[in-house]
Parts: C-alpha cells; sequence; structure tokens
C-alpha cells in the first residue's frame, strides 16, 4: 500500500495504538483499511558505541509480553518530525550550572531543529514553568532560555540542597516530566522526546518517580537524561545534589532513551551534540499486536538485534488504550 507524507505520519505517530485509515476513491469504489499499529522508535550501536545505520527489517526480532510480532512497516526514520520538550532544572543545587546550561541549549536548539521540528521549554525547581511553548524558531527559543532564573521554595523552607520539612518543594522533577508528556507531547505525532538536565534529585513532586515514567510512555515520549552535577558547590567532595543517577536511568530506559553524564571527558556542548545523532540514527518499527484487547494494561515490548554484537535501545512497553 502506497501512503502519502500525511497517512506515514499517521502510521508512525508514537506508540499507542493508533488506528491508520486509507480511503482511495478508484470508480466511486471506496477501499477502507482499518489497521491498529504499534509504532516503536529504536536504535542501535556496536560494542564500542558507534550508531549501526544500515540495517534491515530482517535483522530484528519483536515481542510483546513474550510472543513474536510480525514487523509491518520498517523504515530508517532519520528525518521524521520531532517534537522536543527541554526540562531544565534551576533549583539551588544547580545555580552556577545555568549560564552554562543556557548557552550550550541555545546552540543545541540551533543544530538539532530542522523543517518541521517543533520544541518547547519547561524550567523546574520549587515550581515548573513553561518558559516558551511549541515553536520552530531556535531564536525565539533562545530568548526563551534568557529568562532561566534560579527557582526556590518562596516560603522560605528550602534554602538548599537538603529538605527541611516533611514535604518540601525543592525540585520537582517528576512534576515536569508529568506536564511536559500529559499536556505537551501526548497530542503530538512524529519522533517526541524529552530532555531533563538536572542532578537527579527530587523533593516535593506529588507525582511519584512511576507516575512520571507512565505518563512519559502514554505520550510516547522517549526521556534523555543529561546527569549534571555542581560538584563545586560542596566542600570536601560531598555532593548532597546528584547522590545518584539510579531514578533517571530508571525512567529514561523504561521509554527508550539512557542518561548522559557531564564531566571532565564529556561537555554539555559534547553530550548534546551525542544526543542529536542518536535522535537522527533511529530505526521505525511498526507491528499489529496479536493481543488486540484494548484493555488500558500495560504490554512489555522487547527489540532485539539477531547480532549479539549490537545493542537495541527502544522503550519498554505501551499502555493498550482505546482509540
Amino acid at each position: 500500500m502506497s501512503l502519502n507524507r500525511r497517512e506515514a505520519l499517521s502510521l508512525l505517530a508514537g506508540g499507542t495504538l493508533a488506528s491508520a485509515q486509507q480511503q482511495p476513491q478508484v470508480q466511486d469504489e471506496v477501499i477502507k483499511i482499518d489497521v491498529d499499529l504499534v509504532n516503536v522508535l529504536c536504535s542501535v550501536r556496536d560494542k564500542k558505541g558507534a550508531y549501526i545505520r544500515d540495517l534491515v527489517k530482517e535483522d530484528f526480532t519483536l515481542t510483546e509480553d513474550g510472543k513474536q510480532q510480525d514487523i509491518r512497516y520498517f523504515s530508517r526514520e532519520t528525518d521524521l518530525p520531532l517534537t522536543l520538550g527541554l526540562l531544565v532544572d534551576v533549583s539551588k543545587s544547580q545555580e552556577n550550572l545555568i549560564e552554562v546550561e543556557r548557552r550550550a541549549a541555545a546552540a543545541f536548539f540551533r543544530s538539532v531543529l530542522k523543517k518541521k521540528d517543533m520544541a518547547f521549554l519547561i524550567s523546574f525547581g520549587s515550581d515548573a514553568e513553561l518558559l516558551q511553548d511549541h515553536t520552530g524558531s531556535p531564536q525565539t527559543l533562545e530568548r526563551a532560555l534568557k529568562e532561566l532564573k534560579l527557582s526556590v521554595d518562596p516560603s522560605g523552607i528550602y534554602q538548599g540542597p537538603i529538605p527541611t520539612s516533611s514535604k518540601p518543594r525543592g525540585t520537582i522533577m517528576y512534576d515536569a516530566v508529568m506536564l511536559a508528556a500529559s499536556e505537551k507531547l501526548k497530542g503530538e505525532v512524529g519522533r517526541k522526546a524529552l530532555v531533563l538536565i538536572t542532578d537527579g534529585m527530587d523533593f516535593g513532586s506529588r507525582t511519584t518517580r512511576e507516575e512520571a515514567i507512565a505518563s512519559a510512555q502514554r505520550a510516547d515520549a522517549i526521556i534523555y537524561s543529561i546527569y549534571y552535577v555542581d560538584h563545586s558547590q560542596y566542600g570536601g567532595g560531598f555532593t548532597i545534589g546528584g547522590g545518584s543517577d539510579g531514578d533517571l536511568k530508571r525512567m529514561s530506559e523504561a521509554t527508550g532513551g539512557r542518561v548522559f553524564h557531564v564531566d571532565r571527558k564529556n561537555t554539555l556542548e559534547d553530550i548534546f551534540a551525542q544526543l542529536q545523532e542518536e535522535m537522527r540514527s533511529q530505526y521505525a518499527l511498526s507491528y499489529a499486536p496479536t493481543n488486540p484487547n484494548k484493555d488500558g494494561g500495560f504490554r512489555k515490548i522487547e527489540i532485539k538485534a539477531k547480532n549479539k554484537d549490537h545493542k537495541v535501545l527502544a522503550r519498554k512497553g505501551y499502555f493498550a488504550e482505546k482509540s
């Protein structure tokens, strides 16, 4: 079946069950095709971490809840429209990093956004703020980046990285992910990604980590985390901010992304370049699940490369919600 660009986007719109319809009219005869498809984006790297870009459908196996699935559609999609949300931690522990983040993010937007791509910007600390809604203009995003500023609890209860009450609102990372996924990405088509720049700590979110993950999965969004810690802020090598990247790993791996670390070998600019390469090195796979029930349950997806030296990065599953 031949698809135009709009119909192709329908087939590749995220990863929940999406209905693709084609209604060509030939001599007053209407043919209707209605297929429920699950669409998954993945990237593949070799043992050295280099991206593999020349694979074909037969190089992959795909299972849902342990059952083999037939890959209906396959493509190397480096130019599928992208909707990107950048979430920047502006809590007290990140105070000295904001200017670096501002400059690097501006350069990233200029490099990554192509025709028909869109991006938005959210800052989060003691609260979350949408600094720029969807736009395809790097210049507009750069102006919004200038609005990044420290965000601490105005009550004065929270004055640093240590929570001083039972329910402080210091860094509401999970709330910010929930807001971005459910309010800004769920209705979009094409590739969808959230990029978090943070030290990985959450103080005071009303949303749990698992709820944040589920919101991203329902929006068919990949979470990429950039683990950025200001080690200079705390003496003696002791850092409270950024004590662990475990929560970031959990969110990223569950949605098909991964965690990048800013360190002596990798600057924030270097990581943005790596991230851009990854987002432009993806494969798109679509299949009609053997389990047709749309009961809202979670379906576990596993994609493997037949070459055991290749590592596939893809989300762990989706919610089989009604169309």
